[in-house]
């Protein structure tokens, strides 16, 4: 049984739940209402209505524990058929996903599933969800979040110079000499703990943003150039602005004179 085979068996259930709690709420305000008011003969009538919901209720809860029950998620997660229907909901999605499991990247992000615990993770953060549509729909907002906000790709450019120009008088290479985007990185974030904010998805998520913009001159009219793309351990995989992969591996500055 998948996700959505337990839903549709859990929905009848949930509806009585949901309707029978409604009248049980009603029921209460009348009750609270005739109690005020001294009208004992209607609060008796309410209190019978209630007693019937909340048998009602009991019922359909014990039902619905019976559905969840026959759920079994261990199994669901260690068949691969919840990952199987995760990158499914997320090709429907129209989400970028590569790797195999339990870690797909799916760009800016990085989903890895805990199949022993039968969690899943963006990033570091848990998501409480056993349903492969939630995990899409939740990247897809987040994604559409993070795309609204502002980015200054001016300022950001000047910030990959000055790393530049750092790593440039780190090494003691020549000036225009590319440098891997690996570094630049850690000097843009040089304290560990603070990468945990700034990590390399977001690093690759705003190189996408300078690489589709058209800013590419300095203050100081030096250009930003990209090394020899390549893919592996030291390149950033980002979508340029057509949705195409792309591996961005070093990148260096030459004055335009």
């Amino acid at each position: 049984m998948n996700y959505e085979e337990f839903y549709q068996n859990a929905a009848p259930f949930l509806k009585e739940l949901k309707d029978l709690s409604g009248l049980a709420g009603r029921q209460y305000k009348k009750m609270a209402k005739d109690a005020d008011s001294g009208n004992i003969r209607e609060l008796k009538k309410s209190l019978s209505v209630l007693a019937e919901a909340a048998r009602g209720i009991s019922e359909f809860a014990a039902k619905l524990d019976e559905e969840v029950d026959q759920f079994d998620v261990e199994e669901y997660f260690k068949s691969g058929q919840f990952a199987e229907e995760m990158l499914t909901a997320c090709k429907e999605k129209e989400i970028d996903v590569i790797g195999d499991s339990p870690v797909f990247e799916m760009f800016p992000y990085r989903v890895r599933l805990d199949v022993d615990n039968q969690e899943v993770y963006l990033d570091r953060k848990k998501i409480p969800t056993v349903r492969p549509e939630t995990v899409a729909e939740t990247l897809l907002i987040n994604r559409e979040k993070i795309m609204r906000a502002n980015f200054n790709a001016k300022r950001f450019l000047e910030e990959l110079s000055n790393a530049y120009d750092l790593a440039i008088l780190q090494t003691g290479k020549r000036d225009g000499t590319d440098i891997l985007l690996t570094n630049i990185h850690k000097l843009l974030v040089p304290m560990g703990r603070f990468r945990r904010d700034y990590d390399e998805h977001n690093f690759a998520f705003d190189m996408a943003r300078l690489y589709t913009s058209e800013e590419r001159t300095t203050k100081k009219g030096r250009v930003l150039g990209f090394g020899p793309s390549r893919s592996g351990g030291k390149a950033i995989r980002i979508l340029d602005g057509e949705g195409n992969e792309q591996f961005l591996s070093a990148i260096n500055f030459i004055d335009s004179e």
